[in-house]
């Protein structure tokens, strides 16, 4: 059974992005599938200094669960149209080993946010650099307003979850 890693680039015990995550996941039922969460790969702020006295064992496990996967489900939240800066460490972290983070597996790329660009900066960011760590991204999607759009664990407009299945079609096509 193919396995499927699925991560919200979020630290929040509330994040949107995990509930996006935990909704596609849905449409997976014939995968093995392993939602990571972010807290569990807590470490300090990375520095070279602290590079210097090693790695943390965090990022070790980070890479093995990426390595590990058959294929990738991420949505990332945007904070001051960036990454948040939980992900952003754990990609500084990862990359110091190896840019090929996310072990060139195929990816579905998501954000969501409660404002009508949906994540549109971080997915900006996302979108050409995550090739560059070893991300295959097949298919990429945000979701706009997502308290206007999300309602009891799915998407509520018929056009949104419309565009978003026929992604996921295609991204299951090419596993």
């Amino acid at each position: 059974m193919k396995q499927i890693v699925a991560f919200a680039g979020s630290n929040s015990s509330t994040s949107i992005n995990k509930q996006l995550v935990k909704f596609v996941l849905t449409y997976f039922p014939d995968f093995e599938t392993n939602l990571l969460d972010l807290n569990e790969y807590e470490m300090p702020l990375f520095s070279v200094d602290r590079e210097k006295t090693g790695f943390p064992e965090a990022v070790g496990h980070f890479r093995e669960a990426m390595s590990n996967a058959d294929a990738i489900v991420c949505s990332l939240a945007e904070h001051n149209r960036s990454y948040t800066v939980a992900f952003k460490n754990v990609l500084d972290w990862c990359s110091r080993i190896d840019m090929n983070i996310f072990a060139g597996k195929p990816m579905l790329l998501m954000t969501t946010s409660p404002g009508g660009y949906g994540g549109g900066n971080v997915m900006n960011a996302a979108k050409p650099f995550f090739p560059k760590c070893g991300a295959e991204v097949i298919e990429s999607f945000s979701l706009p307003s997502f308290r206007q759009n999300f309602e009891n664990g799915q998407i509520i407009n018929e056009t949104l979850k419309k565009e978003l299945e026929d992604k996921i079609a295609v991204f299951k096509s090419r596993l």
